[in-house]
């Protein structure tokens, strides 16, 4: 008898209409699933933009408090979209309440959150995940697919950047991100370093350098306020496996779309990608070096899913789709998730490593 999973989503911005977006339509990219979603519960302190919500996507029911909604006893599973701010407060009341936590990135504001959550976990039986969902494009599947059968050979470098442009306009009022801290290290660079991890490991040292393009900007108020958060991070970076290179944020990377890079070199082969060419992968063997990079297309191809087809191209929020999939996979089958409130925590490491290197002007270790 197929299980059905209540869902109870905590914000209604962007992202919460994405990760509704994406257990709404599930059943269409894995009909052959063994279980069933549907949207229980949506929350959001802006009762004005709530009740539309809620209507939109046929929630059953809606709430302005987060507890009422994390402590429902019909709803299964918690999918954390508020700002990270308020992350650590409901993550700890869904341990609490005993739910499966699905959490966008970052886990939380700082790493000193991110531990009081890790020792919360001890004893916690249920399923939790990051929604690091740059792991989940085919070309992200593909590319690890590649990287375990050794074709690489032993990590050399590499180079794997987040740009955007969105911060360019110097008249720009600055949304809450940027009031509250929230910087381009865990906006942006928290995406790609937990790609970099998830392809080639954990990192040892870091040396990192920030800037904030305009000292000042105008407020939701229009009143100009300091500007605390950073719009540039460049972080070089020394792996376990003995590779070097650069991680790379950016909000001030003019003409810049939403464009994930990277570059990954080793002693026998190389991979390249460009999220703006989202359907192909750049691979090369050294087996054959006149033949320079091959153009493998890897398209729609997963092996869970024949929807709409493998060789239609791919958008960027189908990372999304497969990324809540595979978390409910996990709930489904009582399995440890991949990425893990575990995973965050590391990725909270780097990052805090890097803002630390910043202030120093120093290497410093991850720990």
């Amino acid at each position: 008898m197929e299980k059905t999973y209540n869902v109870g989503i905590i914000g209604t911005g962007f992202i919460g209409g994405v990760h509704a977006y994406g257990f709404s339509n599930l059943k269409y990219y894995y009909p052959e699933s063994s279980f069933k979603v549907k949207l229980f519960g949506i929350c959001d302190v802006r009762n004005e933009v709530l009740q539309k919500f809620r209507d939109n996507h046929n929630f059953s029911f809606a709430t302005t408090d987060c507890r009422e909604l994390i402590n429902h006893p019909d709803i299964d599973i918690i999918d954390i979209c508020s700002p990270n701010v308020f992350h650590k407060e409901q993550i700890l009341e869904s341990i609490k309440a005993g739910k499966h936590i699905y959490c966008e990135k970052p886990i939380v504001s700082d790493l000193k959150e991110s531990e009081q959550v890790i020792e919360a976990l001890k004893g916690f039986k249920k399923i939790h995940q990051m929604t690091f969902n740059s792991r989940f494009f085919p070309t992200s599947v593909k590319a690890k697919e590649i990287i375990e059968e050794g074709k690489l050979g032993k990590p050399v470098s590499f180079r794997i950047a987040y740009h955007h442009s969105g911060s360019i306009e110097k008249d720009k009022p600055m949304g809450w991100k940027q009031e509250k801290g929230a910087g381009v290290a865990l906006d942006l660079g928290a995406h790609v370093i937990d790609m970099l991890y998830y392809f080639w490991g954990e990192v040892s040292e870091v040396s990192a350098i920030t800037r904030i393009l305009y000292p000042e900007r105008k407020n939701r108020e229009g009143k100009m306020v300091a500007v605390n958060a950073e719009d540039y991070f460049s972080c070089n970076a020394r792996l376990k496996n003995g590779a070097i290179g650069n991680i790379e944020a950016s909000k001030i990377a003019t003409g810049a779309e939403d464009e994930i890079q990277y570059e990954l070199f080793g002693t026998e082969g190389a991979l390249k990608f460009n999220s703006m060419h989202p359907n192909f992968l750049l691979c090369f063997n050294q087996d054959d070096p006149h033949k320079g990079y091959s153009v493998v297309p890897v398209v729609s191809r997963y092996p869970e899913s024949t929807f709409p087809g493998p060789k239609f191209s791919v958008g960027w929020i189908r990372g999304h789709v497969h990324s809540i999939y595979k978390f409910l996979c996990s709930v489904d089958s009582n399995t440890c998730a991949s990425p893990s409130f575990y995973d965050g925590h590391y990725n909270m490491k780097v990052v805090e490593a890097a803002i630390q290197s910043d202030r120093s002007r120093t290497w410093i270790p991850v720990k």
